[in-house]
């Protein structure tokens, strides 16, 4: 019997893998990145199916068996709004950053935190002020995997997940400098 361990995480991505299964690209908060498999989860009567969206956050069911986590059950925490067009583009950008730049199943809680809190600002915040969460995401992502230090910014910014007007606001007044320290950061990566 194998034990089932209850977790929030991120739905990164997902691709379809025999008749009505999917493969998922997870962020969860007590492993880190994950792939876990969801069987019959394209079946019009799964009750996963819309909880297991791309980009939605959910609170899910895992097993990790010889052959890999699986999806046992998932709970819609939150959906992406498919209206807000500029949110989910850049939370799909946001996603595919840390697939490449995360190295495997490891907590990181800042990290996992930063995530939700951009998610939840992507969906609520107006549009002009996606790119600046965007920007603190990345720099919040790049710090938690050590590409970035705050040394190397000197902001405030990393102290906390949070993004509140007055984070907005500094990073705003710093978006040049965040922005050239980013795109360092991320040419030192080699990715």
């Amino acid at each position: 019997m194998y034990q089932k361990y209850q977790t929030e995480a991120l739905v990164l991505r997902a691709y379809e893998r025999g008749e009505a299964d999917r493969v998922y690209a997870l962020f969860t908060r007590e492993f880190g990145f994950v792939w876990a498999r969801a069987s019959a989860v394209r079946r019009e009567v799964s009750r996963m199916r819309y909880a297991m969206q791309s980009g939605s956050r959910a609170n899910i069911s895992l097993v990790r068996g010889s052959r890999g986590w699986r999806v046992a059950g998932a709970t819609a925490h939150t959906h992406l709004d498919i209206g807000n067009t500029s949110g989910v583009a850049a939370f799909a950008r946001i996603a595919q950053l840390l697939e490449r730049l995360i190295g495997g199943e490891e907590a990181n809680f800042y990290l996992f935190a930063t995530l939700i809190e951009a998610h939840e600002a992507l969906m609520h915040e107006q549009k002009k002020m996606h790119p600046v969460v965007e920007l603190i995401a990345v720099a919040r992502m790049l710090y938690a995997l050590g590409y970035l230090s705050t040394e190397a910014l000197g902001s405030a910014l990393f102290a906390q997940t949070a993004l509140a007007p007055a984070q907005l606001a500094e990073a705003e007044a710093q978006h040049a400098e965040l922005l050239s320290t980013v795109n360092k950061a991320l040419s030192a990566t080699h990715l």
